[in-house]
Formats: structure tokens, sequence, C-alpha cells
């Protein structure tokens, strides 16, 4: 195989009072997808933005070599023009500007001082239809969903017939079509000599995928191996410093019989506007103290719509009724009377619904609980300091300190603050949508143990995941929606991925 295209050597990179980066050496050859895994805070993220050229040349320590020769990016610019493309997981697309404004911006085909659009319109369908995306190249970009916005990303990266593409999470809001197309074109990229440096928490994607692999932990780089002579147990092992037994920790099973349910949902039906038609269809579930009920469905089953609107913030009440801990939630309550009642929601994105990203870690975390701080002439602010170093230190959120800004946390201790601050508010049931996307293995298993906690304590748990192995590992019981209505139901017995694919297909019940 031909010698490194790029090459990172002894790297190190300090901010204030952390050294994020402590030695790296990482190296990516033509025509190779070259997997970079570690845990969040273990430095992906900042070696990444060092290629990018954010973090410029001289603010770190060590060699960068890009096509043999020294490089000294000063800014994302140099990046690109030396030919490294990279896609993070925060969108860079512009909402008010059409799919092939965006796929082309800065390089768009003119006709004197004007804008060829007849020829930039054909260009973005060239490259759209290349990546198998039935989008027209005229379509505003704040009609697409995640997925579809991902995949603009990704060609727009193409388009500038770049070396080496770096892919932050790329899969993680894709459905499984739109990951295996991702899939295809990027084997074909390889065969092209096109180089890959491809990061996913999704170890059997990087199985998958990947040529090599090199893995982070705590800033330093801990292994590096060829992915076909690699195991997922040796992954998980270099990843975390230590051997993970079972990723899903097991619970007693709750005891359910004649206990009343404390969430309980009759006949719902929801739709997300008045005068449109029902977009959650005659629901009716129950969730009973110390249980897990896990929601599954393939995308746009409405998992996200039905806690959304539990919560009180989507949705128009068509019938239905929906009770908690024996008193009902009134449709248009709002979410201040559905966390006073005991109930928390942590959001699936937690960038734009769980977090105000410029606050810090202290901020963040007591933000939906000040009223149990609250004296006449303000806040008692010392007793607030108190109950947040409290989650802090129990979610082993690694901020340093409560005057960390959010916005500069890893994925998985932004969710912990997430999770915290829901938490904080004392709810008897917890809503968690997609509470592990994006995150480790390490935070991953912290978060698992934390809702075993919670269902030990008497609490309940509501969980959407579009992971099925994560559903049949934390859930007492599953239901699969299907076009917002139950296509099943099924108790741990009866759990396995035939029977809730089916379910979530609208197909009549598979066999196990």
């Amino acid at each position: 195989m031909a010698g490194p295209w790029l090459e990172a050597r002894d790297i190190v990179k300090r901010f204030p009072g952390v050294v994020a980066l402590k030695g790296i050496n990482f190296d990516v050859r033509p025509g190779e997808i070259h997997a970079l895994c570690g845990e969040n805070g273990a430095g992906k993220s900042t070696l990444i933005k060092l290629l990018g050229g954010i973090h410029p040349h001289g603010s770190y320590e060590g060699v960068l070599q890009v096509g043999g020769k020294i490089a000294a990016f000063r800014r994302v610019r140099d990046a690109e023009e030396a030919g490294i493309a990279v896609i993070t997981q925060e969108f860079a697309l512009v909402d008010e500007l059409s799919v092939a404004e965006n796929i082309f911006l800065g390089r768009e085909s003119r006709r004197g001082w004007r804008i060829d659009r007849h020829r930039l319109n054909a260009e973005a369908a060239v490259w759209l239809q290349r990546f198998g995306l039935g989008i027209a190249p005229e379509t505003p970009v704040r009609e697409l969903g995640t997925g579809p916005k991902q995949l603009v990303e990704i060609v727009r990266a193409l388009s500038k017939k770049s070396r080496l593409l770096v892919l932050d999470e790329p899969t993680a809001a894709l459905t499984g079509q739109e990951a295996a197309v991702l899939m295809d074109n990027l084997r074909r990229l390889r065969a092209e000599g096109t180089a890959c440096i491809y990061i996913s928490h999704r170890l059997e994607e990087v199985m998958e995928i990947a040529d090599r692999i090199t893995i982070l932990r705590d800033g330093a780089t801990v292994a590096s191996m060829a992915a076909a002579t690699a195991t997922i147990p040796d992954l998980i092992r270099h990843m975390v410093g230590r051997d993970l037994a079972a990723l899903f920790p097991r619970r007693a099973p709750a005891p359910t019989a004649g206990i009343a349910p404390l969430l309980e949902v009759r006949s719902l039906s929801v739709a997300p506007a008045p005068g449109a038609p029902a977009r959650l269809r005659d629901l009716s579930f129950a969730v009973r103290p110390g249980e897990v009920l896990g929601f599954g469905g393939l995308m746009g089953a409405g998992r996200t719509e039905l806690l959304m609107h539990l919560f009180g913030c989507w949705g128009r009440r068509l019938s239905g009724t929906v009770h908690l801990a024996g008193q009902p939630l009134a449709p248009a309550a709002g979410p201040d009377a559905a966390i006073a009642a005991g109930l928390a929601l942590v959001s699936e994105d937690r960038r734009r619904f769980g977090l105000i990203l410029g606050q810090d870690i202290g901020f963040n975390l007591s933000l939906a609980s000040l009223r149990q701080f609250a004296r006449a002439r303000g806040l008692d602010q010392p007793r607030e300091w108190v109950a947040n170093q409290r989650w802090v230190e129990r979610l082993r959120i690694k901020g340093g300190t409560q005057a960390a800004r959010v916005g500069g946390l890893s994925g998985g201790n932004q969710q912990k603050v997430v999770l915290g601050k829901m938490l904080m508010t004392g709810p008897r049931v917890v809503l968690l949508d997609e509470p592990t996307r994006g995150i480790d293995v390490g935070a991953k298993l912290e978060i698992y143990e934390l809702i075993n906690e919670l269902t030990a304590a008497g609490g309940a748990v509501v969980l959407v995941s579009s992971e099925l192995p994560e559903l049949i590992g934390m859930s007492d019981r599953i239901l699969m929606l299907h076009q917002g209505a139950i296509g099943g139901e099924f108790n741990r017995a009866e759990f396995s991925p035939e029977r809730l694919l089916a379910a979530a297909m609208g197909r009549p019940r598979a066999a196990a």
C-alpha cells in the first residue's frame, strides 16, 4: 500500500487548564478508509479541527504533513485548498438557499456577473443523482429533513474533489437506506483513490467499512490496527481502558401486576396543526413504576412527535387522554405544567432543544428547576451551586468546573448535562428520545446505568431509540410505531429484530 497522504506526528494541543491532545500519532493513506474511535472527550473533535484548519498552525506542537509536505494551515480555506474536507455533525448549510446553491456556495457557475442558475442546477443534479438522492436541486434546504441535509453536506464536500474526507458521525441522522447509499459511495470513492477519516460510535459500522482503525483515549493514541484483525471487544477495551462484560446492564423485571400506572395514555390522536390530518392515531399504552417502555419504528413513524406531545410542546390533540400519576395532563398545559406534574423530556436534538450552548454547565443544569432555589430577593446561589455540583459529580461530567461553557463539551458530556437538568426537576416519568445518539460506548453504559437507577427508585422511563439492540437490551416492553399507530407490542420473551422490524413496517407478526 502507498505511503501516508496525511500524517500527524507527536501532536500536542493545549487549552487553558487542560491538555486535549497528548502526543497523537495518526496517518491516512490514499484510497483508505481509516476509522478514528474513542470515547467522547478522547480528543477526536480536537484532532479533526486541527486537520481542518480550525486550530491553526502554531497553536499546537508536533508535525502535520499533507502530500509529503509540512502543512501550515492558518484557516479552514487552507485545509480545503490542500484537499481536506471536514463534515461535522453540525450542519453548515444555509436554510434559505436551495440545495444547488448550498452545494456550490462560493463556486457558482456564472454568466458574466450573474449566477447561471440553469447550469448550477444541472451540475447539482449530476452530483445528487450520483449519490442516489432524489432531491430537486431547486429545493430550499429548510424543507429537508435531518438525513437529507447530512447527505447534501457530503455531496458538497465531494463536489470539491477533495483528496481526504473527514466524516464525523455521518450516519447518526440517516435511515438504514440512506446509510447504505453512503457506504456504497464511500467504497466507490475508496476505489478511485479518495481517502477518508471515518468517525463513528457505531462499532459494527466501523468494522464494516474501515480498512484500519485507530483508537484515542484521554488525548493519546493507544492502538492502531487493521480492521480485518480487530474485534468489537478489542475496540471497546482500548476505548474505555477496561472490559465491558455487558453493554446493557441487567435489571430485575419490575413487578407490574396490580400496580397503578405512572403514565397512562388512552385513545390518543394528534394532528400537527389545526385542520391537519392526524399524525398520531389511536395510541393507548401505560407505563408503571420501575418499568422501561421502549418505542421503536422507522423514521417518520411518529416517535419524537409522541414524546413532544406528552411534554406539551407539539401538536393539537384530536381525541384521547393522558394521565400522570392518576391526574389528567391537559393537552395545552405546556412544558412547565408537565415538569410540575413530574414529567421530564430529554430531546433527541440536545443542541437545539436541550442546551444553551453559550452558557456554562451550572446555568444549564439548574435552568429547569430554578423555582426550588428562588428567594424573595432572587436566587439562593450557594444552594444552587451545591445542587449543581452534586449532579456534576454524580454524572461524571468532564468539564472541570461548573463554569465551563457547555458548547465546548464533547457530545457525551453535553448529553449528561441535559439529563442532569431534567433529573434535577425530580421527575416521576422520564421521556428519553435517542438518549445515546452520537455518544461513545462508555458514556452509553453510564446512561444505561442511570436508567436502571431511575427505575430502581420507582420511576418510569419511556425510551425512544432507532437502535434495535438498545431497545431490546434496555426495555421491559416494546411498542413499535407504524405511520403514527401502534404496529405491535412485545414483552421480553417476544423480543427479536425480525419481529420488531416486521411491526415497524406494518407487516403481520414475524416468527422469531
